[in-house]
């Protein structure tokens, strides 16, 4: 009875009291009861009916061992039953003719009780847990972590029991529990969760989170900042089942902190995430130059930076129809043409904060997550390398195979389980003449920096950055597309009405080709204008993936009710159809008359596809905050000050 808050749930599970059959039939209806439950998959019926068999163990226990009279035996029995809600009265020479029969079956019942009894608890907190993981996903309007605490405070008007109530249980004891069947449980600092039930519903999948199985969870969550937040300390208290015993439970993966050795990073960056680093590119640096600086390029990470000795560095290609070679950068530099691409690289969350800020169409409440970029997270550089192109023939590629659909490319930076990132593109893409998919050792005339990729990176203009993929350590040719997590649970578009319960990754393709879209860098947000002028110079700006070409950027300084076409700049290597790079524009644009107060500018893009940036958020909107290509708004402040 102490396992269950509410404390109804002991005795009525098989529509009938202990009190209307005998032991052995009790036990037995418990049993197969328990036996059918887990079968059919219902877990929290299956626990409900073994803990039964277990209270009636200690029952018999207590009754026909710890007391030496059959009086005492009867009445201790009676007392305890009804102390879990046995209501029905029991008749003394009933209770005389049973003991026997109830004791033969308790000594037998107690000894399981006693090896299984911390299961068992584990496994009735977690069929609570289940219960309200069901109430979670039927609830809408608010997020999953609000969710959570709501279910909390329904659930528990009064505070939880402290950590010190509850059972304490040894490392090796928790090292027992790898398998769903065994229950899955985890450390987290001084506490113990049954994670079983929650680990379908993990982000990062279950394969992830199950490497963490038996031991503790710090190793795996030091590599992804987003587990120190908040809402996920809410959501794993409610798996808590005890407290660690003594030292904290060790996994098989190293504590060393796999973020030791990154690069020095320039202080202009505007930093969204620590571990792993990323970082934005200021507006205004962005608008100054046709070409970023290596230095204040945006970075965009998932895993820690890799060391790579440079003079022992080299990859592999392989695959079908390929013969397998094994290349170096200065052998790519001896057998192979170079060449040099502009290109614009964008990760496809670039102006996620602005979607975030938005309210998900029809007031569903849905969530948006990931980093909060601003307009920075995407730069301008000369690639210099080969192309993969030729690489792909050298290795024996015929164009027009049948059996090759896919190039995938795997990096040296790994995950906790030694899996790399690694994502894929057409093979028209890869191969054409016109695509100009590099293999990419130089940045701006020098040797690619670490954190942007180098000894060596693949650039695929007119792609979204993250099939751009750095630290290049296999390609491989393929009939299907890659399966890394990045090409198939992240990187995807949904519809506006799609949320994170019903969400369906197989039903997105994966994001290559990036949408027309622009930016105001200058001036910034809140920026203070003089009431006495009468325009003011608009910088910011634009570009479409595939290589189309910008045709035109209109600015406006009155929400979009009139517009001025923008001075266009761009690269001379830019032509129709390959124009990889962005154009940068510029607009002075007349403030109207007398305004004092805010003023929005606005502006828009147009590619030679005539495809125009959309008006509104909420046509585009999806729960990842991704391709955000509306209109870009900025509101700055005009005042005689």
């Amino acid at each position: 009875a102490a396992l269950d808050d509410n404390n109804n749930h002991s005795v009525t599970l098989l529509g009938t009291s202990w009190g209307q059959c005998s032991p052995a039939t009790t036990a037995s209806r418990l049993w197969i009861r328990y036996r059918t439950g887990w079968q059919r998959g219902r877990m929290a019926r299956g626990i409900q009916a073994f803990r039964h068999v277990v209270v009636s163990g200690y029952i018999c226990q207590r009754a026909f061992v710890a007391h030496g009279s059959t009086l005492s035996a009867i009445i201790n029995a009676r007392q305890f039953s009804g102390s879990v809600g046995n209501s029905s009265a029991r008749q003394e020479t009933a209770a005389w003719s049973q003991l026997l029969e109830w004791g033969l079956l308790g000594t037998a019942a107690a000894s399981i009780a006693v090896l299984l009894a911390p299961s068992a608890v584990a496994d009735a907190k977690t069929a609570v847990a289940d219960s309200r993981t069901s109430q979670l996903k039927a609830s809408v309007g608010t997020s999953k972590a609000a969710q959570v605490k709501q279910q909390v405070v329904q659930q528990h008007p009064q505070p939880p029991p402290s950590a010190d109530k509850l059972p304490e249980y040894a490392a090796d004891e928790v090292a027992q529990h790898r398998t769903p069947n065994d229950r899955v449980w985890v450390t987290y600092k001084n506490g113990v969760y049954d994670i079983t039930d929650f680990i379908a519903q993990h982000p990062g999948g279950a394969a992830k989170i199950m490497l963490a199985a038996g031991g503790s969870v710090e190793p795996f969550w030091g590599l992804y900042q987003q587990h120190q937040k908040q809402e996920v300390q809410d959501i794993i208290k409610q798996y808590r089942i005890g407290t660690l015993k003594g030292a904290p439970a060790q996994s098989n993966i190293s504590m060393e902190d796999p973020y030791k050795n990154e690069p020095k990073r320039h202080p202009a960056l505007t930093i969204r995430s620590d571990k792993p680093f990323n970082g934005e590119t200021p507006p205004d640096i962005l608008a100054a130059s046709l070409v970023t600086p290596a230095g204040v390029f945006y970075v965009r990470h998932h895993l820690p930076v890799p060391v790579i000795d440079q003079d022992k560095y080299s990859f592999k290609v392989e695959g079908q129809g390929l013969r397998t070679l094994q290349l170096s950068v200065p052998e790519l530099q001896k057998h192979f043409r170079k060449f040099e691409v502009a290109a614009t690289v964008q990760c496809a969350g670039n102006r996620r904060s602005q979607m975030k800020a938005q309210p998900a169409p029809g007031s569903t409440g849905h969530e948006i997550k990931g980093l909060d970029w601003e307009a920075g997270a995407i730069g301008t550089a000369v690639w210099g390398g080969v192309k993969l192109r030729d690489v792909l023939l050298a290795a024996g590629f015929t164009p027009g195979d049948p059996c090759v659909a896919h190039i995938h490319f795997y990096g040296y930076d790994v995950d906790e389980s030694g899996t790399s990132y690694a994502a894929s593109i057409p093979v028209a893409k890869a191969v054409s003449e016109y695509e100009d998919v590099l293999l990419a050792w130089e940045m701006n005339g020098q040797p690619i920096p670490r954190d942007h990729g180098g000894p060596l990176r693949v650039i695929v203009p007119g792609t979204t950055g993250a099939r751009s993929v750095k630290w290049i350590k296999h390609i491989t040719a393929s009939a299907e597309e890659c399966q890394g997590h990045w090409q198939q649970k992240d990187y995807k578009t949904f519809s506006p009405g799609t949320d994170w319960d019903n969400l369906d990754w197989s039903s997105a393709t994966a994001i290559q080709e990036m949408p027309v879209t622009s930016a105001i860098c200058e001036p910034t947000q809140g920026q203070q204008l003089s009431i006495y002028d009468t325009e003011v110079t608009v910088k910011g700006y634009a570009w479409s993936g595939g290589g189309q070409d910008i045709i035109r950027v209109d600015v406006s300084a009155d929400g979009g009710k009139s517009w001025v076409p923008a001075k266009l700049s761009k690269l001379s290597q830019s032509k129709p159809d390959r124009a990889w790079a962005w154009t940068l524009w510029e607009a002075a644009v007349p403030i109207p008359e007398g305004l004092k107060g805010n003023l929005e500018l606005v502006s828009k893009a147009t590619d030679q596809s005539n495809n125009t940036q959309p008006e509104q958020v909420a046509g585009v909107w999806n729960i990842r905050g991704l391709c955000n290509n509306v209109w870009h708004r900025v509101e700055v402040n005009v005042s005689d000050e």
